[in-house]
This record gives C-alpha cells, structure tokens and sequence, in this order.
C-alpha cells in the first residue's frame, strides 16, 4: 500500500499524550487496563458484551429474542425487540430531574438563540409527530428533511422517528437536482423544509430549491411540503400541498406516544455521494444504531451530567445525526447546534460559542482546524476558552502538527484529543481513543472501540505486519453497521463484502481506507484507497504527503493527488495555500520539494505544486481530491458537484490560481 519511505516518516512521530490523570479519575473508562479488560471481554463474546449493555443503557418496550442473526452479509440486531429511539431520547428523560434540564441550545448565525428543555423538547416533537400524521404520514413511509440547522431540524428527524416514519436528510447545501435525486430513491412522501437558512451571512433559499426539486412532479411520490419560518422571505406557497409549520404546530395535540417500533425497522436513509453513479442510500434501523450511537457518545466523549457538548456537523451528514441529535439526547445529555460557520463578519465566531455557552466537549473537524491555525492564533486567545475539557476530530485523518495545535492552542495543554474513525456506513465510531484511558499519538486514531474487530489486510483478507499499509477492514458485525444499500442489496454486497473476497464463509467487511497498524496496535488512517498514489511502483499514502507539506511553516493547507505519467505511472501534484505573510515564487517551491523529500524521502517529492487562494470543498468540509485528480491531469472535471462548497475555487483553480 505505501512505500518504506511513508511508513519511516510516520515512525517518526513518538509524540505519546497520556490521559491528565485528574481527567480519568472521573471518567467512564478510567485506565488502559479497563479499556483491555472491555476489549478482551466484548471480543470473546461479542453477542453477550453488547447484550448486556441494550439492556443496561436502553429502555424497550419488549424484549429482544436473539441478539444477533447474522447472514453474510446480512445482519440483524436484537431480534424482535421493540423499541422507540424518540423515546430513549426524550420519553424516559422527563420522569428524572433531566425533565428541565437543557437538551437542546440554539445559536443561529444572526445572533439570535433558543434552548429547549427536556420537557419542552418532547412537547414540540410530539405536536409534530402528530402533524405529520394528519398530512398522511404513516409507519414506513419515507419523509425528506432539507432543513439550515436550527431546532426544527432536529425536532423533525425525532418526530419522525416517533411514529416510525423513516426519514432521509439532504443536507440544506445541496443543489435542486441532488435533493431530487434522494427524494425520487426514497419515494419521500412529504419533504420538511425551511423558507431559508443563514451561512456565512447570506440566506440560502431552501423552499425555492424544494419547487425546484418538485416541480412538474419531477418526484412524484411527494405530496406535501412543511415549512418552517426562518428567514421570513418572500416564497411561494402552493395551496394545498405547501404548509406553514408555526400554523400546523399551533393546532396538533402535545399527545403523541412513541410508536414501539420492531429493532430492525428502518430509521433512516442517509445518502453519500460517489463521482460516478447515483447515491447509495445507506440503511441504518432502529435498536442497535440506537444502542451503538448512545455508548459511543458516553464513553469516546465521556459525557457528563454537566456537560455542555457540541459538534459542528450539519445534521445532513451522519455526524449529525448520530453525534449531534441522537446519541447526545439518548444519554440525556446537552447538545448544541449552531446555524453558520466562520466568515469574514466573524472569523472567531466558534470561539464567541463556547466562551457564551461554557461548552465542554468541542468536536469538530481537522479541514476546520487547518482554517483555524491560519487565521490565527489571536483569535482564540483573544477568548475565555478554560470550559473546555476534552477536544475530538472527526471527516478525516488529521496530520500530526494541526493534532498539536489543537490541543495546545484551544485546549490549553490540558484537554485530550479523541481522533475518531468511522462512516456514514458504520453508523459510528469505529476506532477512537477513549479519553480517560488510551494514550494518544497525534496522527493516529489509536485503538478500536470495545466490540470493534478492526484489522489492516491485504486483499486477500490477510493480516499484514505491523507497521506494513494495508486496507481498513472489520472482521465481525457490530449493532450500529449499515444494514443495506436502499433498494440495491447487491450493491451492498458487492461494494462492502465482497472486495475482498469471503473465506470459509467468513465475511470481512471493506472500509476502503489505507491504514496500517504499529506494533502497539494502534491504527493510522492513510486516507481512502483512491487516495493512494503509485510512483513508479511505490505506493504513497496522500496524507503522509499532505502532512509533511503542513508541516512546513509557509503551508496553511494541501491536497495532493496524482497525475498520469508515462515513465513513473503516477506523479505527484501538490495544490498548496500559503500562510498570509508568504507569497508563491519558484524559491518557494524547491523548498517545499526538498523539505518534503526530508521529510519522508526523495521517491514522495511532488513534481509539481501548484498555489491557491483557497481548496474546492465539500460543504462539510472534505476537499474534493476527484476535482483536483482532473485538473492535475488536464481532464474536465465530471461527476457529481453538487456538494462543492464554492464554484469559483473550481474555477481559479482552472486558470492556474
């Protein structure tokens, strides 16, 4: 998978963190000899180590009969069981002093806020579980939310979920044709969504996108559309199929009980997006996503009573939905949701968030922290950030120096770092230090959760050595995993199970990573497996590559791709943005060649760089390294754009910068 070269460079990192001793007296795991004795223990038995914690952490209506039913690749969890994750998240909380405790803190980006209660929280989420109800929404039928991030979003997926109304979530960013396409997969029956949100101090018109998407029965299956007032703008209503949420809320009864629900019911469908092809829609159920989000979120973030925690996520990608709505509520925790981003009105506007709301557990994104470091360390200096007690990183690998900078500059010294891996797919964390107990190495993910049979393998399903790349795979079912791909259960087979191919019956299931493992078992994440350069025969992990040029003091970002060459196969095209006292010239770019060669060897020097004002992302944040393979191969750009942030960056991008 990666050269000798790559896998030297990230020996060289020895950098080891300790969990603060005062942090893991009080945590949930408390010490790498618990952390063993749970890992050891969910291993020899899996099925009982997360049977016994569904019965512990959840409350049912009934009881399952198997714990698990596993039919390469098929699984089912809890069988029989019955279950409402709207319950476990609000329901079972009201009869506890958490009844008025904030579940849900509100900051839109004008500045306006909200907090809602436990109590006031299921409240609204029952009067609109009713209202949909009165709109024809019945048990399994499909409901697209299209929404900014304010508390309707969130009150929508729980209301949904209360009357067993399956519901798919297209992020507000995406284009009228991308909301189309999931609304027509999913046979969406009702669509919420909102007259507009706020970003980066405009209004994006989401009804306007809905018509759109809608217009001429373009998806059919459609029938009414629910909007919530935010922007108060001027849109279109059409009579008799558009409705206003205030209007329909004011008139729904608070009385709505939670619809027990079969474990292995459908409670969503989330798309991700390929470069080729339609979306997967990725099938998560109702217990065991339930069991898996709730006992990640209280033992990697090891939530706490007082605990006021936030994520950045949107709730259109899975990290909203499990680590901003489902998996903090389901624990009775405090969740904060924030409606903008920063921008050139408030570059520090995340930190004015914490210091206004004491937020404690921080989780946001590594494409996030970058942009943090190169506005600055003033800005977060310039506020009270002493809340905070534990940091985590979630979209992709982080490279060791951001790591750092991180966990100096916004926590202090004092706050561990958990780098999680996982998936839309896996539902959650998949390997992740658990805070009070497992020593970190910046770069690194560490060790797999409790239950988490993680491996690195060639392809034919082998274990590699230590230290040796390989591709991410997991050797066991675990509750929180995809069940299907929606409606193309063959492509869930092919795509997931069957990459590396089935030996003796035994499935592995694909991640379609690079990573390798070091000799005490920790997991580095190289990047996807399209993320993998081969230079004349050497294969170069992408990240490595990236880190060594951040590394450098004159660099705030890269992505590096690979570009076709007749004699080397691959060459390496470095697209760079530059801190703001540097400029690009020819000097610039032999240094960075050469401290790259230093870095992590001769064979991984970029043949070319190339200076940008900014990257082509997603507008969750990820750059878009398929754009940029195009462009560094002279290629037009082709598939699916949709997801990308700014058009303009494309565009600069193709005239050289």
């Amino acid at each position: 998978m990666v050269s000798e070269a790559t896998i030297e460079s990230i020996l060289q990192e020895k950098r080891l963190f300790d969990p603060p001793a005062e942090f893991s007296q009080q945590a949930h795991i408390k010490s790498q000899a618990e952390y063993e004795q749970l890992f050891e223990r969910a291993k020899a038995d899996p099925e009982k180590f997360w049977a016994e914690l569904a019965e512990q952490e959840l409350d049912w209506f009934q009881p399952w009969d198997t714990v698990l039913d596993w039919q390469p690749p098929f699984a089912q969890w809890f069988v029989n069981g019955k279950i409402n994750i709207s319950y476990n998240c609000l329901d079972r909380h009201l009869t506890t002093w958490r009844r008025n405790k904030a579940a849900l803190i509100w900051e839109g980006e004008p500045g306006d806020s909200r907090t809602l209660t436990y109590a006031q929280l299921h409240r609204e989420v029952c009067q609109a579980a009713n209202v949909l109800k009165q709109l024809g929404v019945k048990k399994g039928d499909v409901v697209g939310i299209y929404m900014p991030m304010i508390p309707e979003a969130a009150i929508a997926m729980l209301a949904c979920a209360r009357i067993g109304a399956p519901h798919t979530v297209v992020f507000g960013g995406f284009s009228a044709e991308a909301l189309r396409d999931r609304l027509v997969d999913g046979k969406a029956k009702l669509v919420i969504t909102a007259d507009g949100g706020w970003r980066k101090d405009a209004i994006v018109p989401l009804k306007e996108q809905v018509d759109k998407a809608i217009a001429n029965e373009a998806a059919p299956s459609v029938e009414n559309v629910l909007v919530v007032r935010r922007t108060a703008q001027e849109i279109a209503m059409q009579s008799g199929r558009d409705h206003w949420w205030h209007e329909c809320l004011k008139q729904a009864s608070a009385d709505c009980p939670a619809e027990p629900m079969d474990s292995e019911d459908m409670l969503f469908i989330l798309y991700t997006s390929g470069s080729t092809g339609k979306p997967k829609g990725v099938v998560h159920t109702t217990g065991g996503y339930n069991l898996y989000t709730h006992i990640t979120t209280k033992w990697v973030f090891d939530l706490r009573d007082t605990d006021v925690y936030w994520c950045t996520a949107d709730v259109g990608w899975i990290t909203g939905h499990s680590y901003i709505v489902y998996g903090p509520l389901s624990n009775g925790a405090t969740t904060l949701m924030y409606e903008g981003a920063p921008r050139p009105s408030n570059p520090g506007c995340f930190w004015d968030v914490i210091e206004k709301y004491g937020v404690t557990v921080f989780y946001t994104a590594p494409t996030a922290i970058r942009a943090f470091i190169k506005m600055g360390d003033q800005l977060p200096k310039a506020r009270n950030l002493s809340s905070l007690r534990l940091l985590g990183t979630v979209g992709e690998p982080i490279n060791p120096e951001s790591w750092v900078w991180y966990q100096q500059v916004i926590g202090g010294g004092r706050c561990p770092v958990v780098d999680t891996w996982w998936q839309t797919e896996t539902g959650g964390h998949m390997i992740t230090p658990l805070p009070g107990a497992v020593p970190t190495k910046p770069g690194s993910a560490t060790r797999p959760f409790p239950g988490i049979l993680a491996d690195v393998v060639d392809l034919e399903g082998n274990a590699v050595e230590d230290n040796q790349g390989g591709y991410l795979a997991v050797r066991y079912p675990w509750p929180g995993m995809m069940r299907t791909v929606f409606g193309d259960p063959d492509r869930f087979r092919r795509t997931y199970w069957e990459h590396i191919p089935p030996k003796d019956g035994k499935y592995v299931y694909f991640a379609g990573d690079g990573a390798r493992k070091d000799k005490e078992g920790y997991f580095w994440i190289m990047g996807r497996v399209d993320d993998v350069i081969n230079v004349a025969g050497h294969r170069l992990g992408t990240m490595e590559i990236e880190s060594a040029l951040v590394s450098h003091p004159a660099v705030a970002e890269a992505a590096v791709v690979g570009k076709p060459d007749e004699v080397k196969g691959s060459d390496v095209v470095a697209f760079v943005t530059l801190e703001g006292t540097y400029t690009p010239s020819d000097d610039l770019i032999k240094e960075l060649k050469k401290h790259v060669s230093q870095e992590i060897g001769a064979i991984a020097r970029p043949g070319e760089i190339r200076f940008s004002d900014a990257l082509p992302k997603t507008r969750s944040g990820k750059i878009m390294r398929r754009l940029l393979r195009s462009l560094a191969a002279g290629e037009e750009v082709t598939g699916d754009t949709s997801t990308l942030e700014d058009m303009g960056v494309l565009d600069k991008l193709r005239q050289g910068g």
